[in-house]
């Protein structure tokens, strides 16, 4: 079972995310490497980056028999802060009502053509 854990005293998140996930009874889990938005050709737009590399978490999910729903913590690792709000947008599409633990990182990315970059774990 994978639950949203948010204490009273906390602030309540103004994104789709929880403070933590509580995981029980799992018989699976699975550590997606970090996905950039690699796979053909590199468009230079932040929006289909960004939904190349959730395709990629996506693909990694399915080939183990997972889905969004069994996600429990998503790290966004963005190479500007410009990129924040349609970063946000485009994860919402992507979740829907899921919500897993979430961390958004502003960083230099490893490759300089990538403008993001994914990193998961999945429980089932």
């Amino acid at each position: 079972m994978i639950e949203p854990v948010d204490p009273p005293s906390l602030p309540e998140s103004s994104a789709r995310y929880t403070h933590g996930t509580l995981v029980t009874g799992a018989e699976r889990l699975v550590f997606v490497s970090g996905q950039p938005p690699w796979g053909g050709d590199l468009p230079e737009d932040f929006d289909s980056q960004c939904r190349i590399a959730w395709g990629n978490v996506l693909a990694v999910l399915g080939e183990a028999g997972l889905g969004v729903e069994n996600l429990v913590k998503v790290t966004v690792f963005l190479g500007s802060r410009e990129h924040r709000a349609a970063n946000s947008r485009i994860r919402a599409e992507i979740l829907g009502d899921h919500r897993p633990a979430l961390t958004v990182i502003i960083c230099d990315i490893y490759a300089e053509e990538w403008l993001l970059e994914i990193e998961a774990i999945a429980a089932a």
